[in-house]
Order: C-alpha cells, then sequence, then structure tokens
C-alpha cells in the first residue's frame, strides 16, 4: 500500500511507537519556532530543564505579537528572549521583521522537514510540504533539547482539487469553503493533503493561505506536495539548495476524500463569531462596513499586498471607513516599496501598519462599538479583535478592499475586470533582521536578562487517585482559548506573569471566576464539545493551574489544548455519555475517584451528590506518567 505525504515524513522522523491511527507516535523535530506571546514562557521551561544548548536543526525566536509597548513588560520580554536565544543557539528574528509563519515560509522552511511552533498557525509551512505543527511551549522546549514530539497517529483526509480559480476568487475562498462544508470541528485528528491537478495552479503563498487556515478545522497539520513551484518559490528566495521534490504514492489510501472544483468557487466570508460561519459574500451586500484590515499570518504575502495595491491604485477608501494594512514581513514591505506599489496602498487612505500581527490578536486597531470589521485573518471569534461587541468578519484580500472602498460589503466580481498581478522572479533577500546565536564555545559568557514582569513558572502537583472539588464554572460547546485566556493588547504584556495574567481568566464567560477559584483552592470546571479550540497558547492551561483547577471534563477537546492540559498536570476526561453533562450544576461538589486505575484502563468514576457518572480518558503510559508526576516540567526533570 502507497503512503501520503505526511505518512512518509512521519515515517522518516518516527522515534517511537507505530503508524497506526489512535496510537501514540513520536517524532524528531528539526525545526521549532516561537513567538513572543509564548516563546517568555517556552525559554523559561527550557532554561528549566538545565539543558545548554538547543539540539535542532534550527531553531527560531520570533517577535511579532506583543510589540505595542505601551509600558516596560513587552520590551523586557524581547530582551529576555534576545538573551535566551543567543544563549541557547537560537536565531533571532528582530521586531518588524515580520510575521513568524510568513517569515518562516519566506527564510527557512523546507520540504520533507519536521517543524513545531508554540503557534498554532504553524501548519502555514505546509505549503513548502513541510509536516508542521502548532503545540505547547513546553512541547516546543522538550523539542528544542533533542526530545521528541508526541501525538496521536492522524488519520489522512484528501482534498482533491480540479479547475482553477475564476478572477476576484482567491485561495482564502476555498479556506472558508472548505471550513463551510467541514467545521471547525472537521478535522479534528487528522492530517488534511491537498492534491489534485488543481494543485498546480496554486502559488505557494496561495498554499500557505489554506493551511494557515486549516488549523480552524481542528487539523494536526495540513500538507501540499512540493514540486516545481515550490521549487520556483525556494530559487526566488535564494534558498534553491532547499528543494526537495515531495509527492503522495499513486495508491495511497485516504480516510476521506472531498472534491473542491476551484472554478465553481466563490468569495466567501465567515461571518460572527466563528470561522466556519461560511456564507457567499453576495448574500451580504447590505451590510454596512466601519473597518477593513488587510494581513495576518494568512493573508500578508507579497502577492496579497501587490493585488491590495492594484485594486487602490486611483482610488480612496469610503469615507465611513477605516483601513488598515499590515505587511507579513519586512521583505514583503520594502519589495512593496522597491516596486512602487507602496504609494497605491498610502494614497488609497488605507493607514500601513508594522510587520506584525497587530490586530488580528487585539494589538491595536480594534473596531468602533459594535463596528463590522472585515479582516483577512483566521479567527473572528467574539471579543478577539478588542471591542467585546466587535462584528468581525473574514475575508479575502479582494473582498475587503471592494468593500473598503464601496463601505458596504461588496462581492469584488462587481467591479470589473480583475488586476493582473505578476509576481517577481527573485526576491529581495535581506536577513540582517535575523541574529545569529553565540558560538557554543562563547554561550557561557552570555547573561539572560530578566526583568520584573517575569514569573516563575506555576507550582503543580502529582495528580492523586482522588480529586475532590467543586465545579467552579460550567460552559458551552466550541470554547476557545481566547474564552480560558483572551489575548489583546491589556492583556498579552503579561504572558510572562502568570499571577497577573489568572485575572483575567474566563472573563469572556464569567468575570467572577478567577477570585472564586482562587479562594476555593481547588476546583473542576466543565465543557461541551471542541473545548478549548483555537490558538496553541499554553497559557489556557498554565493559568487555570495556578489557579488551583484540577480536572476539566468536557464532551470532547480540541488536540493542542488537551495536551497542554496533560502538560500541566491537570486531568482531562470526557464524558461516557455526552448526556450527562446537563446533569451537572455549577457549583455543586463533584469527586472524581479510581484516578489511579483509570489512567490505565481509561474508565473514571464522577460522584456529585446521589449522581454516579462514567468518565473516560484516553492516557498513554507516557501521559500516564506525565500526571502522575505533576505535568511535563516535572516529568521531564525526573528523568534526567
Amino acid at each position: 500500500m502507497g503512503m501520503t505525504i505526511a505518512q512518509k515524513i512521519i515515517q522518516s522522523h518516527l522515534l517511537s511507537g507505530d503508524m497506526t491511527p489512535g496510537s501514540e507516535i513520536g517524532l524528531k523535530i528539526d525545526q521549532t519556532l516561537t513567538q513572543d506571546a509564548t516563546g517568555t514562557m517556552a525559554y523559561l521551561e527550557f532554561e528549566a530543564m538545565g539543558i545548554d544548548r538547543v539540539r535542532t536543526e534550527r531553531s527560531v525566536a520570533y517577535i511579532d505579537h506583543n510589540t505595542l509597548q505601551c509600558g516596560f513588560e513587552n520590551a523586557d520580554d524581547h530582551r529576555f528572549i534576545q538573551s535566551a536565544a543567543e544563549k541557547f543557539g537560537v536565531w533571532f528574528s528582530r521586531p518588524g521583521n515580520g510575521i513568524c509563519h510568513q517569515v518562516h515560509l519566506e527564510r527557512f522552511g523546507k520540504p520533507g522537514k519536521t517543524l513545531i511552533g508554540s503557534d498554532s498557525h504553524t501548519p502555514t509551512c505546509g505549503g513548502l510540504g513541510m509536516l508542521a505543527m502548532g503545540a505547547g511551549g513546553l512541547d516546543v522546549a522538550v523539542a528544542m533539547g533533542g526530545g521528541a514530539y508526541y501525538i496521536t497517529m492522524p488519520k489522512m483526509y484528501k482534498v482533491e482539487l480540479t479547475g482553477s480559480l475564476q478572477p476576484y476568487v482567491t485561495a482564502k475562498d476555498v479556506s472558508l469553503e472548505i471550513l463551510r462544508r467541514l467545521s471547525v470541528k472537521g478535522g479534528v485528528g487528522a492530517i488534511i493533503e491537498w492534491g489534485g491537478p488543481g494543485v498546480k495552479t496554486l502559488s505557494v503563498p496561495q498554499r500557505a493561505t489554506i493551511t494557515n487556515m486549516g488549523t480552524e478545522l481542528g487539523a494536526t497539520t495540513s500538507i501540499f506536495p512540493s514540486d516545481e513551484i515550490t521549487k520556483a518559490f525556494l530559487e526566488a528566495q535564494g534558498r534553491g539548495e532547499d528543494y526537495l521534490p515531495l509527492e503522495s504514492d499513486p495508491d495511497a489510501v485516504y480516510d476521506q476524500v472531498i472534491e473542491i472544483d476551484l472554478s465553481k468557487v466563490v468569495p466567501l466570508a465567515a461571518c460572527p463569531h466563528s470561522p466556519d460561519n461560511v456564507k457567499p459574500v453576495s448574500e451580504l451586500s447590505d451590510i454596512k462596513v466601519d473597518q477593513v484590515c488587510v494581513g495576518s499570518c494568512t493573508n500578508s504575502s507579497l502577492a496579497d499586498l501587490m493585488m491590495t495595491a492594484a485594486m487602490l491604485k486611483g482610488k480612496t477608501v469610503a469615507p465611513s471607513v477605516s483601513m488598515s494594512v499590515s505587511p507579513g514581513s519586512r521583505q514583503v514591505l520594502r519589495m512593496l516599496s522597491d516596486m512602487g506599489v507602496l504609494s497605491d496602498i498610502l494614497l488609497s487612505g488605507a493607514r500601513l501598519l508594522e510587520c506584525a500581527c497587530g490586530p488580528c490578536i487585539g494589538m491595536g486597531f480594534s473596531p468602533n462599538s459594535s463596528g463590522v470589521s472585515l479582516r483577512t485573518f483566521n479567527r473572528n471569534f467574539l471579543g478577539r479583535s478588542g471591542t467585546a461587541d466587535g462584528q468581525v468578519y473574514l475575508v479575502s484580500p479582494e473582498t475587503a478592499v471592494a468593500s473598503a472602498l464601496t463601505g458596504h460589503i461588496t462581492d469584488p466580481r462587481t467591479l470589473g475586470e480583475a488586476p493582473q498581478i505578476t509576481l517577481p522572479a527573485h526576491y529581495t533577500v535581506d536577513d540582517s533582521a535575523v541574529l545569529a546565536p553565540a558560538p557554543a564555545e562563547k554561550a557561557a559568557d552570555v547573561a539572560i536578562v530578566r526583568g520584573p514582569n517575569i514569573k516563575e513558572f506555576p507550582e503543580s502537583h502529582p495528580i492523586g487517585d482522588v480529586i475532590a472539588a467543586p465545579l467552579m464554572l460550567k460552559v458551552g460547546d466550541n470554547i476557545t482559548t481566547d474564552h480560558i485566556m483572551p489575548a489583546g493588547a491589556k492583556i498579552l504584556p503579561y504572558r510572562s506573569n502568570i499571577p497577573h495574567l489568572s485575572q483575567y481568566c474566563f472573563g469572556v464567560c464569567d468575570e467572577t471566576f478567577p477570585a472564586r477559584a482562587k479562594a476555593a483552592g481547588q476546583s473542576i470546571v466543565v465543557g461541551g464539545s471542541n473545548y478549548g479550540q483555537g490558538s496553541s497558547r499554553e497559557h489556557a492551561a498554565l493559568v487555570p493551574l495556578y489557579l488551583g483547577v484540577r480536572a476539566v471534563i468536557a464532551k470532547s477537546f480540541a488536540r493542542i489544548h488537551a495536551a497542554n492540559l496533560i502538560n500541566a498536570g491537570i486531568l482531562p476526561l470526557t464524558f461516557a455519555d455526552p448526556a450527562d453533562y446537563d446533569r451537572l450544576e455549577q457549583g455543586e461538589a463533584l469527586e472524581i475517584t479510581g484516578i489511579d486505575d483509570g489512567l490505565k484502563n481509561g474508565t473514571f468514576t464522577l460522584k456529585a451528590g446521589d449522581k454516579t457518572i462514567v468518565l473516560t480518558g484516553s492516557f498513554t503510559q507516557r501521559q500516564a506518567d506525565i500526571l502522575k508526576a505533576g505535568g511535563l516540567l516535572n516529568y521531564t526533570a525526573q528523568k534526567q
């Protein structure tokens, strides 16, 4: 039987386990990336392991999230990360150099290699034929130290593409089409491979948009073949030697095959407040637009912004619309300037923002009260924009620009003939804003710089055989990591200060939760389906740990968050019968018993008053040992 692209990479990197779907496998990791919202904690964890040098082929620390420096906190974190990177052998991408996924795609990604990053959109590099996955910071720290990265062997899905995109229809619309069909839970437990003759019509930036948005499906990762289009992109970046051809075998077997005719895809929009709430743009034309944002790791490539500039040329943004443009990298910004098209953006009235994540994570440029904001981003969760009642729609750059010009949601196909852009044969390469680490022989002389906002890793405890605690919070389906641990300009500066950060835990759901949880000492949280979807941020586990959460019971979990809970020493369990969710009331006393046996046989008992409920949990021996040790950091220290 033939193999898929992902199976080939997994087989060549397999350190433990077998490739049977559902079983645990350990993978050798070639590259890692961190960003500053998660990086400070990752390097604190790496330092705590006592390893003096990274053991990957390439590890890169990016500063792209917390770039608004309204106080000392972000600047201090940046200095800490830079000094830790220099000491431990990590390359450092300076603030302003660009968004981690865009820069990594341009300068470091390699077909056939493995990459994990402490950001859920790390699968962006699947557009180059990498096996690229989002992970918690602690998992990234372990991988930097040479340890395996453990996942459940995924199922294999294939999206068979035929035809080619029509004018004004984009890779973003393809991403929204698959979300419309599968939902935010549709890719859970699977790797999505994109293939078929239609693949040859898509550039690497288009492919990267699609693999980036695969994260919103809950997929382990998404991947494209590495072919002549990949080769041309790498050669244009001056990295032709990194090319490796890679495709699936003709007789590869997939668990599910989805067919998409690219010629039939239309401009789409994800309506508030979920990436899978998708409708045709043509059905939304009566909605007035207040704000438009072009950028983010999804749509900030040179190709995206060349089209943005071409559509804006000689025109002016509608008086009722505030528009921003965020280039994905310094390379993109410089080339826009050198080509003379940056002026077309500026003269339209659009505001040029820094090469950073910015508005995507609520770090500036929030919409007005109840404002409708069209964004070329990947998430539109409630409150994520920084405005609690902001109405965020996810669209392509073409739809965003068309709407900015008219003042209402506009199908770009109504504007007439689409502009034609031609990508350059060679990109301007300047890596001066990526700093090399100190040589190994000089690393001992490098001092790590710590600011007062950097606090210790929260204390964890062995799980024990019984957990008796109140049900402190009961929440519904599709609770995201933004619900658990919000982003935004007010909160992100405290990502290295868990005690301060804890004040905002579950603030979107219940502002009283932090105080109640801390007063109780220990507690249990109950959730619905797909609990913990969204970002890979381990703070959504570390902050509940600090507040005394010992277990989370849900109908189902998102992959990365379940792993982060285990790494933090918090027990993630599911209802054997999902209907039992309705039998529990917030505030009642709960008792989980038989934990030692349950970690072996997968069955646990929950007692709530006179109610007895069966819970389940599937744990490998390694995961059971992590929980018994009180988290991955304790477990790793014990293994030293």
